[in-house]
Parts: C-alpha cells; sequence; structure tokens
C-alpha cells in the first residue's frame, strides 16, 4: 500500500481511511484498543478473529504496520521471560492521533468494557494478557 500516515490529505487520507476500516484491519484496531494494556501479542489477536486464519491475522497486523497505523513493540532481552510472548503491537501516536481526528476511537472504553466481559479465555491467552509488557 502507498498511503501511510502523515503522507497528504485529500485522497491519501479517503485511501487511508478505506484501507483502515476494511473488515479484519478495523478489528485488529479494535483488539488493540480493548486490550487492558493497549498492547496484545499477535496470539490475543488471533484467539480474538477466530473466524480468521492465523496468517491472514498476521498479514493484515503487518500491512497495519506499513501503514504506520500500528507497531511492534518488544521486551527488552533481559525483560523476556520463558513461555511468555515478547512481542506486542499498539497503536503508533500518529495512528492514535488519525483515528482520533476522524472519529474512530469514540467506542474505545465500550470495547474495553467489552473484552472485560469475555470469560471463556483459554489458559494460554490468560497466561499472555498477564505477560510483562514493555514501557511506552
Amino acid at each position: 500500500m502507498s498511503t501511510r500516515l502523515g503522507t497528504g490529505e485529500g485522497t491519501q487520507t479517503r485511501e487511508l481511511l478505506h484501507f483502515i476500516t476494511q473488515e479484519t484491519r478495523f478489528a485488529l484496531i479494535a483488539n488493540i484498543l480493548q486490550h487492558p494494556d493497549g498492547l496484545p501479542s499477535m496470539y490475543e489477536l488471533e484467539q480474538l478473529n477466530p473466524s480468521v486464519s492465523d496468517s491472514t491475522v498476521y498479514k493484515h497486523v503487518q500491512k497495519l504496520i506499513d501503514a504506520g497505523v500500528v507497531e511492534e513493540v518488544a521486551l527488552p532481552d533481559d525483560e523476556r521471560r520463558q513461555g511468555y510472548p515478547w512481542k506486542f503491537y499498539g497503536l503508533t501516536d500518529e495512528g492514535r492521533r488519525f483515528l482520533e481526528r476522524h472519529n474512530l476511537l469514540a467506542a474505545e472504553e465500550t470495547l474495553e468494557r467489552l473484552y472485560a466481559t469475555i470469560s471463556d479465555k483459554p489458559e494460554k491467552m490468560v497466561t499472555y494478557e498477564n505477560a510483562p509488557r514493555p514501557e511506552r
């Protein structure tokens, strides 16, 4: 995709809005927003999207990274623990500003409350949710 945050207005903004609001990508953004730390691991994103293949989730996360909307955030080597994830995905500052500017964050608190009501999470997901996260 040639459209990237901060590259212009008008047509590029419309293209980026269309890109972001594609169903799977928008669901992934919602998953990031609803996560208690705003930094889910790839496994958590995959579990929250059971109707989408793991490779498709990965592909769309990478596209959001390439567009400057999402960033990969890693724990420093000395803070990584065996059996826990060390790469996480969150909105970039620019991505958050873009979403706010176009009124796409209005449901953030609702999404957080909905996430808190998910009661049938696999044990691994609960473990991953409680994994240490990098500072941002």
